[in-house]
């Protein structure tokens, strides 16, 4: 932590100085050091501070999405706060609401070092963390004593050597069901093997039927949420729909990051792992209209992928989403990000025919 001591280091995650303007100050500083000892010294400052009070937001962005209220659509995916550490911390940063995670049954290592970059010159991170994290039960433990109010999901995988990765999500459900707003079953991680083939159609409904079945069984009955690849064939979105109809799950999240490379200048592109940011914004898109042409507005959709301005939200939201979520242009633009697309998004809406946000949801599809 000796980095950290300075006044106005301390300040940009939540201090007493103005926390949202002094992240071009301190960017050198993580910038500095390698992608993932930078996230780490990150998060050692947020739980070194007490949590700043949630913004008030405008009213006008607020929604209602599988009976949950989002005091804004702008929400901090999973990735960041991977072992639920500070997520009342990124609430006070302005953000919608946040999801914890990814989470396993059991602590895991994840990948190789180093498995984290940055493409500074692309705006864009290639990771290959690997479900890195603490296990289900210390978050459960931190969950648990949560004081503050907003709205916090958890994100949960499966174990990399699991036998049984089916087992693994029906478990996850019954153990952070009681403490998550929402949960997120993610089958859509390019870094555990073998994974991603429980987007297929029959392990799909396998799996979705085993936590319909694990969440029936718990108090807390939360909306479930699935989170897919970018990196799907023509067919694929009205097949998971189906799937997702079938078996009561309540919203899609599109998507993760992509094993495919468009054009990038970073001397990283080679690297091995999933992209996001910038690059990733018409990949994710694409399959957003693609999943909101077989919904029609009838099943809630989440944006992630590439969103890192007020006018990414709007598009996203105007092609079908209900919420969107961010994780990469934080790390180019620090936690302000949240606050400063609440405010685009409410100025743009100003100068439309809408009245209210949840008005635009599909607008232009």
């Amino acid at each position: 932590m000796e980095a950290v001591k300075g006044s106005e280091t301390l300040a940009a995650f939540g201090g007493r100085r103005n926390p949202m303007s002094l992240y071009p100050l301190v960017r050198p500083l993580f910038f500095s050091l390698d992608a993932e000892r930078a996230h780490g010294l990150s998060i050692a400052a947020l739980k070194a501070l007490p949590a700043g009070r949630a913004p008030t937001f405008d009213p006008v962005l607020a929604s209602e999405v599988a009976g949950l209220h989002f005091p804004s659509p702008v929400g901090l995916a999973a990735g960041y706060d991977k072992n639920a550490e500070v997520f009342d911390a990124m609430l006070g940063h302005g953000f919608g609401f946040v999801e914890v995670g990814t989470l396993t049954p059991l602590g895991q290592p994840g990948n190789p070092k180093p498995r984290m970059f940055r493409l500074v010159e692309d705006a864009a991170v290639i990771n290959r963390l690997g479900f890195n994290n603490g296990g289900q039960d210390a978050a459960l433990t931190r969950l648990k004593a949560r004081r503050g109010g907003g709205i916090v999901g958890v994100n949960i995988g499966a174990n990399k050597d699991s036998p049984d990765r089916i087992r693994d999500y029906a478990e996850g459900v019954r153990r952070m069901a009681p403490v998550a707003d929402y949960l997120t079953v993610n089958i859509s991680s390019p870094n555990t093997p073998g994974l991603r083939n429980l987007q297929a159609g029959g392990e799909l409904g396998e799996l979705l039927a085993a936590v319909r079945e694990a969440r029936a069984a718990t108090l807390g009955n939360p909306p479930v949420f699935l989170k897919v690849a970018p990196d799907l064939e023509d067919g694929d979105p009205i097949r998971i729909v189906r799937a997702v109809a079938d078996h009561g799950i309540d919203g899609i999240i599109v998507s993760n990051t992509t094993i495919t490379r468009p054009p990038l200048s970073s001397r990283y592109r080679d690297e091995a792992g999933g992209l996001s940011g910038a690059p990733l914004a018409s990949l994710a898109l694409h399959q957003l209209q693609a999943f909101y042409a077989v919904t029609g507005g009838q099943v809630p959709l989440i944006s992630a992928g590439g969103i890192s301005d007020g006018y990414d939200a709007w598009r996203r939201i105007c092609a079908g989403a209900n919420l969107v979520q961010l994780y990469s242009a934080m790390v180019y633009k620090g936690p302000q990000i949240a606050r400063d697309m609440a405010r685009e998004l409410v100025e743009r809406l100003a100068t439309t025919r809408f009245s209210n946000l949840a008005e635009a949801v599909g607008s232009n599809a």
